[in-house]
Formats: structure tokens, sequence, C-alpha cells
């Protein structure tokens, strides 16, 4: 075997285990370092940290417009000479030149650029409560996507369980039958009972799967990577938050807000338009290479002259724009301005009832949801001890198989139900959070 061979054998099995490895680790993962990594993959805060670099760009752009403009400016020419008939001479610019600076200097907008200051700074906090929101809503998908993935793979657990419980009445129904104590009927019970148990253990575990890829989504990392959770304690005791309906730190309120403020700030800029405006210009231009070609007499007669032409112009400047008669089209945008200023304000009034009724609907929800926990923590102790009970009477032959199965069926749904209204109230916790604003 050639060393090229051995070589390229080497690194194929190096990759082969490489990839076996990757699909094999395991990554351990609190709530808290679930919500960090979502933020940190989340596509949608990066977009909005582009959006607020964007808004600061957007405030430093109307911060110059306080400061002097100063421009330059140069030109060469060339133009074929002409004659002068009244002076009988012919100029020439086959290679004059212009350069100079400007400078312009706003002294009054009628309001206009501190108009535009303001609302470039309501626009950087606007981007700033947007950030907040979407990082809230990543937030939510991510508990969602952690408590869900913990609730199947409890069920999956449990399925698990229920399954050897199955294993063990078929173990004891086949030694019955054997020795005369069974029905065939009974075996065929237990076995039906028991494909189904498997088939239901096989569907929680697809479901676990496709949980468990979901949450690998929202943290970004690869699907196939094994995820171990370490936070698995639900709630035992009182609900783990304090109740406020209390909306003033809701970004939403706070952009409806902002909204309006946009929009009184949109008034005065345009009414800035029918305002005088007075601006200072100066500037200094230099030119040369302007020639000038003549006859002059001399005592000999008459002899070509050439002279040149070259300097500079220094000029200064105040201008003055009165708005005189525009047919009452500034009235009519002052105007329209305040209908948007109205309704703005109407906005914010009908969705600050909305978003109160939404924190409402939270709290009834987180509410409702440790009642559902009281209540499946009630049956599963039922169930439990009713299980355990049926199966002391069925091994005394005081109970029959049918009691049996229905004692552990109960459980299974007892179980599962236990564990839904655990997952679901951790659920209804962070949108309750969300819903005052405080996640």
């Amino acid at each position: 075997m050639t060393r090229i061979n051995k070589i390229t054998i080497t690194a194929v099995i190096a990759l082969f285990s490489l990839t076996n490895l990757r699909a094999q680790q395991t990554l351990s993962l609190s709530q808290e370092e679930c919500r960090q990594r979502a933020l940190a993959y989340s596509e949608d805060v990066k977009r909005s940290e582009n959006k607020i670099e964007q808004a600061q760009i957007d405030k430093y752009s109307t911060a110059t417009a306080f400061l002097p403009k100063i421009d330059a400016t140069g030109m060469g020419i060339y133009m074929t000479p002409f004659e002068m008939t009244d002076m009988g001479a012919k100029m020439r610019m086959d290679g004059a030149y212009m350069a100079g600076v400007s400078l312009l200097q706003p002294i009054y907008t009628g309001g206009k650029i501190l108009t535009g200051r303001k609302m470039a700074k309501m626009g950087e906090e606007v981007a700033h409560e947007q950030q907040r929101m979407t990082k809230m809503d990543v937030i939510v998908d991510a508990d969602n996507a952690y408590w869900t993935y913990l609730a199947v793979s409890r069920k999956v657990k449990m399925m698990e369980s229920y399954s050897r419980q199955m294993d063990t009445i078929y173990n004891q129904t086949q030694a019955a039958l054997s020795v005369g104590l069974a029905t065939e009927n009974d075996m065929l019970r237990v076995e039906a009972k028991r494909s189904e148990i498997k088939y239901q253990t096989q569907k929680v575990q697809n479901g676990a799967d496709l949980c468990r890829m979901s949450l690998c989504r929202v943290i970004g990392v690869d699907f196939e990577t094994k995820i171990e959770l370490t936070d698995t304690l639900f709630i035992s005791n009182q609900p783990t938050v304090s109740f406020s309906d209390d909306l003033t730190t809701r970004p939403e309120l706070k952009l409806l807000q902002k909204n309006v403020d946009i929009n009184e700030q949109q008034i005065k800029m345009v009414r800035s338009d029918m305002l005088p405006t007075i601006a200072l210009t100066a500037g200094y231009t230099y030119f040369g290479n302007i020639k000038m070609e003549t006859m002059v007499q001399t005592p000999t007669g008459y002899m070509p002259y050439t002279s040149e032409f070259k300097g500079g112009i220094g000029t200064a400047m105040l201008a003055v724009q009165i708005p005189i008669l525009h047919w009452g089209e500034g009235f009519k945008k002052v105007k329209k301005a305040r209908f948007e200023l109205e309704n703005a304000q109407l906005d914010l009034e009908k969705n600050t009832k909305l978003l109160n009724l939404q924190v409402q609907q939270a709290i009834r929800n987180v509410q409702d949801a440790y009642q559902m926990i009281e209540t499946a923590t009630l049956a599963l102790r039922q169930a439990e001890e009713n299980l355990r009970v049926v199966q002391n009477r069925y091994r005394e032959s005081m109970a029959t198989l049918t009691d049996l199965l229905d004692a552990q069926s109960q459980w299974q749904q007892s179980e599962s139900n236990y564990i839904e209204a655990q997952s679901q109230y951790k659920i209804y916790e962070t949108e309750y959070l969300r819903a005052t604003g405080n996640l």
C-alpha cells in the first residue's frame, strides 16, 4: 500500500470518527443558558442591533446640520479664441483654471434642525424598544421549546415505565396460562394492550426527537446534538410570580407613545417650512491663465501684446428666504400632520386597552394553570394509590385483569396530565412576564 493511500484512509477514518463524535455529543442546558444561546444566535436580534446602529448614524447626521458646511470646487477651461470687436482684441482660455472654497452656515431654519435632532433621538429610542421586544419574543420561543422538550422527555420515561409494567403483566399472564389460571382471551387482551403501549411509546419518542430538534434550532446548534436539560423541576407550592397589571415597562406601549411624540414633532417640522430661513454664505475663488491678445501702439508702430488675468475673489452673503404665497399648501400640510397625530393618539388609546386585556388574560392563565397542577397532582396521587391497591389485589386473585388494565390506563393518563399541567404553567409564566414587560 502506498504512502498516499495510507494517508487517505487515515483521513477518512478521522473524518468518520469526528462525524460520529459530533452526532453523539451531549449538551447540558439550563433554562438561562437556553435563553442566552437563543439571544446570541437569533437573526432577529442581530437585525435589531443593526437598526440601532442605523438610528445612531441618523442622530449623528442631524447633529451635523448645526455645523457649517465647507466645499471646494475646481475646474479647468479650454475655449477657442474669440474676438472682441469693440476692443480689437482676442481672449484666449486654452488653459484657464478656477479653484475655490465655499462655506454655508445655517443661522435660522424655522426650527427644522432642532426638530430633526429630536426626531432622530426618538428614532434611536424606538430602535432600542424594538430590540427589547425582539429579545422578549426570542426568550418566549426559547422557554416554550425548553419546557415542551422537558415535558415530552418525561412522557417518554413514563411510557417506558408503563411498558415495563405491561411486560411484567405479560409474563405473569403467560405463566398463569401455562397452569390453567388464565384464559387465551386474557392473553390476547394483554398482548393487544402491550402492542398499543409500544405504539404510543414510539410515537412519544418521535415527538421528543422533533422537540429536541426544535430546541436545537432555537439555540443554534446542530440538529444531531443530544441535549440534557438540567432545570427539570417545575413548581411544588404557590405560583412563583407576583401578579401586577402595570404596563409602564411594556415595549409596545412605549413604541405607541413614541409614535405620538414623533407625530407631534412632525407638525413642527411641517410648520417650519412656512417660516423664514436665514443662512450665511462665504467663499473665495482663485482664477488664472486667462489671456487677452491685442495690438498696442509703440514709437515704431503697432506690436502684438498679451496680458494675463489672474487673482482671487472673496464673497460673503447673508441670504434670507421668506415664504409669501404658496396657495395654502403649508396650512394643508400642517392640518394633515395633525390628523396623523390624532390617529396616533387613537392607536395608543385603543392598544392600551388591548394590552391591559392581554395582561389580565396572562394573569388568568397562570392562575388557572396552577389550579390545574393542583388538580392533576391530586388525581395522580389517587391513580397511583389505586394502581398499587389493584396490583396487590390482582396478585392475590382478588381483582380481574380488566381492573388492573383500567388502573394502569388511569395512572398513565393522570401522569400525562400532571406533566402537561406543569410544563404549561412554566410557559404561561413566561408569557405573563412578557405581557407586563418584565421578561
